[in-house]
């Protein structure tokens, strides 16, 4: 069987979602944006261990259902524990999103940081179009990767000693100029959706704001810094000369990708669980009516 790399990203994936939203925006999404009153039954494409399902399903309507698609056999192995105590109608599917064929009978399409890794994130969209009833929706939770970079305060530095925002932005548009895939899609989504015939498009930023606190309790403080550190955050994950390699392989220059090495680096050295630090990861969520 292939070596399917996010089965062996379990802990990343369960450590990090908590970065991202605010469990009562969530629910204000669910009850007062959407509108969600009846029973719904959910297909979620690239479901991961079920992150979305669990959010979702104590939010909505008693009643509803949730099916999750992955390709990952741990993933969906996870998934499966995690849910069978739970009082919730839920299934799962170890299939790849990108091949399986589904009928039309989901009241609601979701994907959450999925087709951000996606070649072709628009034939994507309308395999999550075409699973859904008339009159039934998408949503996709989906990142805005130069914002996000730009959403960082580290107490007594200036962002510019460790983010370089404007080589970070050509480096995230060339990547996804060579392989298809975009981690700035979610600011994107709203005109591919609309492209594809979606109406009532609308779009949101989640409101999660992140402060590892340097005066809060210990283990709170340890749980966020273990979360940021798991995320990525002041962590250069190869030495310099591998470093440099890998991003003139991506279309830096050496002095682009030898500048890049040493912002991380001060970020690296200046950032550790005592630091005052704030990030929002600016997470997109995007989302409208499929009319067929």
């Amino acid at each position: 069987m292939e070596d399917y790399y996010w089965d062996h990203k379990l802990d990343y994936l369960k450590n990090t979602r908590d970065l991202y939203y605010n469990d009562d925006y969530l629910g204000f999404l669910v009850n007062s944006v959407w509108k969600i009153s009846k029973p719904v039954h959910i297909i979620d494409f690239g479901c991961g261990y079920g992150y979305l399902g669990l959010k979702l399903l104590p939010l909505l309507p008693l009643g509803s259902r949730y099916t999750g698609i992955d390709k990952g056999q741990q993933l969906i192995h996870t998934a499966k524990s995690l849910f069978q105590d739970l009082p919730y109608e839920a299934e799962f599917i170890e299939a790849d999103s990108t091949e399986i064929e589904l009928e039309s009978k989901y009241d609601i399409a979701v994907c959450h940081a999925f087709l951000l890794h996606m070649a072709d994130p628009i034939k994507m969209l309308q395999k999550m179009i075409h699973s859904v009833i008339d009159e039934g929706n998408i949503i996709c939770f989906e990142p805005h990767w130069i914002s996000n970079m730009s959403s960082y305060n580290l107490n007594k530095h200036d962002q510019s000693e460790i983010i370089q925002l404007g080589f970070l932005q050509k480096l995230f548009e060339e990547d996804t100029k060579r392989n298809g895939k975009d981690g700035n899609i979610g600011i994107k989504l709203p005109t591919y959706m609309s492209e594809l015939g979606v109406k009532n498009i609308d779009c949101r930023v989640s409101d999660k704001v992140n402060f590892l606190d340097s005066n809060i309790n210990e283990t709170d403080k340890q749980r966020l810094y273990d979360s940021l550190k798991e995320e990525g955050l002041g962590a250069v994950s190869t030495e310099r000369n591998e470093f440099i390699e890998n991003l003139i392989n991506r279309g830096a220059t050496f002095t682009e990708a030898q500048d890049q090495y040493e912002a991380e680096l001060r970020f690296s050295k200046a950032f550790n669980i005592n630091s005052s630090l704030i990030y929002a990861p600016s997470m997109k969520i995007t989302f409208g009516v499929v009319k067929k």
